[in-house]
């Protein structure tokens, strides 16, 4: 890679490869084949891409953004009625500088939604994240608009992770099987960014602090015109992730990382606010099953002598845990 390339995040069109991945013939498919490669590629040197021709209308797109700034931007008691708490599995608004990366609190407010969970159903497992999705009353819209737009990228990552199933050498319903990603989990969070406030140094605002994502594969939709996202590259320097009108900035997980058998990064992302202008930004994780036991997929670990790089985990364990410790007691 070139020190042009290590700061620069490629975009990615991956219209022939939603065309295309469920078609029994895509092992000659050209132009599927050259977009696998390019995911290959930046899965491998970068761990973030930004893909355009992903068919998601910019209307549903600006739309997610409009309800939430709108719902942000009501006065707390009513924002507070959706509180998120133990008891609602960890799901609903939490107010600025609740949730906590690393042992210091992030400056930003947010709603969190999950897959539901019945009780019982992963056992003991999933005792954390029982229950059902807080919405709220205001704006009205907001329940409708987010479980259309949530359908919607299920079914693209879905399309993706076919083309990152190809990238790695394996079939193409790799994370399909009914032990890994066939009946996958899902996490959103709706967060709103305050602006910079006069005189304050970018620096003293971390709306989110580095980290690495928990699952398989994120889609994030942010506000355009205001730069906060920002991505470590190779060489341990911090690249933007400036918003592109049309597209979905994406970056792979913990999950994948290890599946690959560390082939493909998890790479360390941060939010720093630098406008006095309210951001919002829609993150959209897709995951692997609840309970699925991951480790590196032998397709990847024969290309590493047959070695595993890393330990079995369990993605409901390892989302516990990491959910468990972002936030202050409830």
């Amino acid at each position: 890679m070139t020190t042009d390339d290590l700061m620069t995040i490629p975009v990615i069109d991956i219209a022939p490869l939603l065309a295309k991945c469920d078609d029994p013939n895509i092992a000659d498919d050209k132009d599927l084949l050259e977009v696998v490669a390019v995911l290959d590629q930046a899965c491998r040197e970068v761990g973030f891409f930004y893909v355009k021709g992903h068919g998601v209308s910019d209307s549903l797109i600006k739309d997610v953004r409009d309800l939430t700034r709108i719902f942000f931007h009501l006065q707390d008691d009513e924002k507070l009625k959706i509180k998120l708490t133990s008891k609602t599995g960890f799901r609903g608004y939490q107010s600025i500088a609740q949730n906590v990366t690393k042992g210091l609190p992030d400056l930003h407010e947010a709603i969190d939604v999950y897959k539901e969970i019945k009780p019982g159903t992963y056992g003991q497992l999933g005792t954390a994240l029982v229950g059902s999705n807080q919405w709220p009353e205001n704006p009205v819209r907001m329940k409708s608009v987010l479980e259309e737009y949530v359908d919607v990228l299920n079914e693209i990552s879905r399309k993706i992770m076919r083309g990152i199933a190809l990238a790695l050498g394996g079939p193409v319903d790799t994370f399909e099987q009914e032990q890994m990603a066939g009946d996958h989990f899902w996490v959103m969070r709706l967060i709103g960014y305050p602006g910079l406030n006069s005189g304050s140094k970018n620096t003293d605002s971390v709306g989110c602090g580095a980290h690495t994502d928990y699952g398989l594969l994120t889609l994030v939709n942010q506000d355009e015109g205001i730069n906060a996202l920002q991505v470590k590259n190779q060489n341990d320097e911090w690249i933007p992730a400036v918003p592109i009108p049309g597209t979905f900035v994406c970056n792979i997980g913990d999950m994948l990382q290890i599946w690959s058998n560390g082939e493909y990064k998890s790479t360390v992302h941060r939010v720093i606010v630098d406008s006095p202008n309210y951001r919002v930004s829609v993150p959209f994780f897709y995951e692997p099953n609840f309970d699925a036991l991951v480790e590196p997929l032998k397709v990847c670990k024969d290309r590493s002598s047959g070695v595993s790089r890393f330990e079995k985990v369990v993605y409901g364990e390892h989302l516990v845990r990491k959910v468990l410790t972002n936030f202050g007691s409830y």
